[in-house]
């Protein structure tokens, strides 16, 4: 039996991982998909005080409080920068990382940078416009508007600190998911991470025929991907 915890992704919540969790437990396994903090069903804690040590340190605790060890540490999109920052606090728990069409930061960057000026400005000035300056709410077509919240705007800008010894040895895959539509603005960003792993090497890497979310259309084949590392 292996224990998977998964990372949501930006304005979205534990909710969007459940029929995936469901999956894999029918395979025999533990599954996790905490909420980060103002986001789901936590989205009454919402506040500018939250920033992305907060949504790191709302993992860590799952992993800390559930005695979870050896685990399979999954990130979906925004998702990646937790993963990375769990890393750094408790190496000791995790046996991989797997980045689900996710942000892979390095030292000192933050989600403001990995997407660029033109993205970052875009999500900024909608927070002025429509989020009192502090949040972000959903600047596409949510698939499911009642569970959608606006995304507090401090982790996005936050730079990570990635400098643990132990947490650099732990073995990564990165999955690049490649059936985006036209226009989608995930695209050329993710395409830029996923290459400049390739290039950098010692990435278990894989791209798949997915959507940027397929958690929703096809939970079952996202389980079956994540079964690959049970």
């Amino acid at each position: 039996m292996s224990t998977f915890v998964i990372v949501h992704g930006a304005w979205s919540g534990g909710w969007a991982w459940g029929a995936v969790a469901r999956a894999l437990r029918a395979a025999g396994h533990e599954a996790f998909t905490p909420t980060l903090t103002g986001l789901g069903e936590r989205v009454h804690l919402a506040s500018p005080e939250i920033d992305l040590d907060t949504h790191i340190m709302d993992v860590v605790n799952v992993l800390r409080f559930e005695a979870l060890a050896s685990v399979v540490l999954v990130g979906h999109s925004y998702g990646g920068m937790v993963i990375t920052g769990v890393a750094e606090r408790v190496p000791e728990r995790i046996r991989r990382l797997v980045y689900l069409d996710a942000f892979v930061p390095r030292d000192g960057e933050s989600v403001e940078a990995i997407v660029g000026p033109e993205m970052a400005g875009t999500v900024i000035e909608a927070g002025a416009a429509h989020g009192d300056g502090w949040r972000v709410p959903f600047l596409g077509e949510p698939i499911d508007r009642e569970r959608v919240t606006a995304m507090p705007l401090a982790p996005m800008r936050q730079t990570i600190v990635v400098r643990d010894a132990l947490a650099s040895r732990l073995p990564r895959s990165f999955v690049h998911f490649t059936a985006k539509p036209p226009g989608d603005p995930q695209g050329p960003v993710i395409a830029r991470v996923a290459a400049g792993l390739q290039a950098e090497g010692g990435w278990e890497y894989h791209e798949v025929a997915f959507g940027h979310s397929p958690q929703f259309a096809v939970p079952q084949e996202v389980a079956r991907l994540l079964l690959a590392w049970a």
